[in-house]
């Protein structure tokens, strides 16, 4: 379970950073808002998750997932532009998180 919290905290990391965009420095109501909930859904799943995962591994995939699925978002909605380096690098970044899910982590005390 604590993995699937950590994921869906990503998802919410990515929420608000887009959000986080469109706020346009915090000037625009609506994206400012989406920008705080998710934001605190995003940071309640980090600490939920990390109760029995190693901080340093969740981190590297929340923030992983995360800026993954940011830039997906803005390929896909053409906020930015698409390129095969770009999606060559973004597939490096999910081969480096499915690596760290893979990896036995040491026990806690």
């Amino acid at each position: 379970m604590p993995w699937i919290i950590l994921l869906v905290s990503a998802v919410f990391e990515a929420v608000w950073a887009t959000a986080l965009g469109h706020s346009e420095g915090f000037s625009k109501p609506l994206p400012t808002v989406v920008f705080l909930v998710a934001l605190a859904i995003s940071m309640a799943g980090l600490g939920i998750a990390v109760r029995s995962i190693p901080i340093g591994t969740g981190y590297a995939i929340w923030t992983g997932v995360g800026a993954a699925l940011t830039v997906i978002w803005a390929m896909a909605t053409g906020e930015e532009a698409f390129s095969p380096a770009k999606a060559l690098l973004i597939a490096g970044i999910v081969a480096a998180v499915v690596g760290l899910k893979l990896v036995p982590s040491r026990a806690r005390p």
